[in-house]
């Protein structure tokens, strides 16, 4: 299931056919945005559908394929409404008849290694009520909210969103400032923003547009020139409180600003806010000890057309092979697809910054490397540590 293109919170449906699951989203959104019918397994593959909570925020609803479906073709539905369990924020297992047994628990298991919060609506109660032992039980047993509900009843919506915003965690509702620890009013900020044939045609890319709104929000004064302008800037006699660099111009600009101005990356600044920090400071280094033949898996939050300047498809892999003097080899994946291979064929994993995905996305995209001790690092960081600069690049945040 091709993800990454939206940063909203994700909220999943799961649980067995006909349990409700599309009427519940039609419900709650007071449209027909999934087809409902009697007939089981009408839902096949993960639909995703964009709706606004108020007083919470937009949020992406995801109708998934029963959890009990049958046969051949069954089982790949049932894989794919799994693998939306990397994707999301929130879960909701939706059950009814007073039905819950292993396929409901197998979900649960793999939402709680995940540490993704949920809770249970027992749906179609206007036909078979919720029964208090099975209530008392669920609460009991997961400590979450289990609701009684019926599609029949569009006054039950409110308690339904209520539960999302109890449950949700703060991080699915809240932008943390990317520098607001770093620089405040009247700092100065210097932006350095390169245009190739990877600039998008008429405007900037997404990490330098969060970057320049982050520095406004906190009231700097933001100064955005090309790397070809930075040695001009620099002899206004201007000293910026922090430059923040496209990383694929480290190479160049790291003698063109003075020692004393801390410098770093767009993409290192996505680092910071959205990924797993600290284990791309331990694993970067690791770039020093790849060896020949080494796999090198690469993760991009997005797709997009790849050109001869690709940071992550052509310019990365050149400077690694270039950096170790090894035979490196390289395996791409874009948006949230499956991972090819095992985990542990990789030496290395290495994510970009991340703007199209939610911090959880990217988290649960890392962990599988993490938990088997591959080392990962960032499109920022791994250029930086290549340039000589990983230290002065990443000092600011230590």
């Amino acid at each position: 299931m091709k993800q990454g293109k939206d940063n909203k919170p994700h909220i999943g449906i799961y649980g067995r056919r006909n349990a409700g699951k599309s009427s519940l989203i039609n419900c709650l959104s007071g449209q027909n945005i999934s087809i409902v019918s009697d007939l089981k397994g009408t839902t096949t593959d993960p639909v995703k559908r964009s709706y606004e909570i108020l007083g919470y925020a937009p949020v992406i609803f995801i109708d998934t394929a029963g959890i009990d479906d049958e046969g051949e073709t069954g089982q790949l539905r049932i894989q794919r409404s799994l693998e939306t369990l990397n994707i999301i924020d929130i879960a909701i297992i939706v059950i009814s008849d007073n039905e819950f047994g292993d396929y409901e628990r197998k979900i649960i298991e793999r939402l709680k290694e995940l540490k993704t919060v949920f809770f249970i609506i027992h749906n179609k109660s206007d036909i078979v009520p919720l029964d208090s032992k099975l209530k008392q039980s669920l609460e009991a047993e997961y400590n979450v909210p289990v609701i009684d509900f019926t599609t029949t009843n569009r006054d039950l919506v409110p308690l339904v969103f209520d539960t999302i915003k109890q449950i949700a965690p703060e991080s699915t509702w809240t932008f943390g400032s990317l520098l607001g620890d770093i620089v405040g009013e009247n700092d100065i900020v210097l932006l350095i923003t390169p245009i190739d044939s990877e600039a998008p045609q008429g405007r900037m890319i997404l990490p330098q547009v969060q970057v320049l709104r982050d520095c406004l929000d906190n009231h700097c004064i933001v100064i955005t020139v090309q790397d070809t302008e930075v040695e001009e800037f620099f002899r206004c006699g201007i000293k910026p409180r922090l430059a923040v660099t496209d990383s694929q111009v480290f190479y160049k600009v790291k003698n063109l600003i003075p020692s004393d101005v801390p410098l770093t990356s767009f993409s290192i600044v996505l680092a910071r806010s959205k990924g797993d920090f600290a284990n791309y400071l331990k694993g970067t280094p690791h770039i020093a000890d790849l060896r020949d033949g080494d796999k090198i898996l690469m993760l991009e939050s997005c797709s997009h057309h790849v050109s001869c300047e690709d940071i992550g498809r052509v310019k990365i892999p050149n400077a690694l092979r270039k950096f170790t003097g090894k035979n490196l080899e390289f395996t791409f994946v874009a948006g949230l697809d499956q991972i090819p291979d095992k985990i542990t064929d990789y030496a290395m994993l290495i994510q970009c910054g991340g703007c199209m995905v939610t911090r959880k996305q990217l988290l649960n995209r890392l962990k599988p490397a993490v938990d088997a001790g591959i080392p990962i690092s960032n499109y920022g960081m791994t250029l930086a540590y290549m340039t000589g600069i990983f230290d002065k690049a990443t000092e600011i945040f230590k």
